[in-house]
């Protein structure tokens, strides 16, 4: 990969408490170059949409960043004040968040938004602004631009919300594209949708893309790179067609084999409807620890059917695997979840 557009390295972030720090994310680390889709993937839990947050200075409090820089094209956003970031998010760093309804304002037209986005960051007039709106909602594949930019989210499908916003991303033409999944409550067919337009204008317009997800069917089609986190950690980072042929990480393996369909499902007893034979996904035992409940070793030791004292001890470190790396003392035994 050539010099990476995002570079994020060491970023810590815990939420503040009476008695304490709780650390959410630990010493995480990773970039993504120009025209690039880097996956973020685990289960509910581990840290995924707060390393999005975090990417724009956006983390809620009581959450508060504790360390670790984040580089924009070479420049730390985390060093920036609320003023000099405001400058750069929406223009050169943009969001796609989870669900649209929320984030888009109710009580304006979905061009007007559009158009505040591009007002906020660029000289133009109201006039130009309008007109990059209605090209950005055609971009989008909204059909009847003229129409749909005088309508309120309300009044489209959840599908049609989801393109202003990616409309809305897309106004500052920024580098940086950060979806957090942005396919939530979507039916099969405009999920596909929704995808493959982000793949595409990736594409045309060289934006390296941080993709949160949980849906490693979506990963294994559309993704460069994957990036596993548990509990707050980056476990597992490797090329996409390396990782699914041949994971490391015991949690990896998990995750690939929960998947409907996965290679690693297996026959449950008695036929299915009209006598097709069932099957039953791998399930990866327990849950992933609550923040205040962390083990002082390996994260996921508890339910991993390697783990043994070293890891119930000590955090295993990021060792080279492959095409990337992987933060295991078992990495690459052969064990089914």
């Amino acid at each position: 990969m050539s010099d990476p557009v995002l570079a994020v390295d060491g970023l810590s972030i815990a939420f503040q408490t009476r008695r304490g720090p709780l650390p959410a994310v630990r010493d995480l680390s990773f970039s993504v170059g120009r025209g690039e889709m880097l996956a973020i993937v685990g289960e509910s839990g581990c840290g995924k949409s707060l390393t999005a947050l975090a990417l724009l200075g956006l983390v809620p409090p009581p959450g508060r960043v504790t360390g670790g820089t984040v580089r924009l094209e070479g420049r730390d956003l985390l060093a920036l004040d609320e003023a000099a970031l405001r400058h750069v998010r929406g223009a050169r760093i943009s969001m796609i968040f989870q669900e649209p309804m929320t984030a888009l304002n109710p009580v304006l037209t979905v061009g007007e938004q559009i158009m505040e986005a591009i007002l906020e960051h660029e000289p133009v007039s109201r006039k130009a602004a309008r007109e990059r709106t209605l090209a950005l909602l055609e971009r989008v594949r909204i059909p009847d631009p003229a129409r749909r930019f005088a309508e309120y989210p309300h009044r489209m499908s959840g599908g049609m919300r989801q393109r202003v916003m990616i409309a809305m991303a897309l106004a500052g033409a920024p580098a940086v594209l950060v979806a957090d999944e942005p396919t939530t409550a979507l039916d099969v067919t405009i999920q596909a949708q929704i995808l493959s337009l982000i793949d595409e204008l990736r594409r045309e317009q060289g934006t390296a893309v941080v993709f949160i997800t949980h849906d490693l069917g979506v990963v294994s089609r559309y993704v460069d790179r994957v990036l596993v986190m548990y509990a707050g950690r980056k476990v597992e980072e490797r090329d996409t067609r390396d990782l699914f042929a041949d994971p490391f990480h015991p949690y990896t393996k998990g995750l690939i084999a929960a998947q409907p369909r996965g290679l690693a499902a297996r026959p449950q007893a008695g036929p299915g409807p009209a006598g097709v034979a069932r099957e039953r996904l791998t399930e990866i035992p327990g849950t992933v620890p609550a923040l205040a409940a962390m083990p002082p070793g390996c994260a996921f030791a508890p339910r991993c059917p390697l783990a043994d004292d070293r890891c119930v001890r000590t955090v295993p470190p990021p060792r080279p695997a492959g095409s990337g790396l992987v933060a295991c003392h078992h990495a690459g035994e052969s064990h089914a979840i």
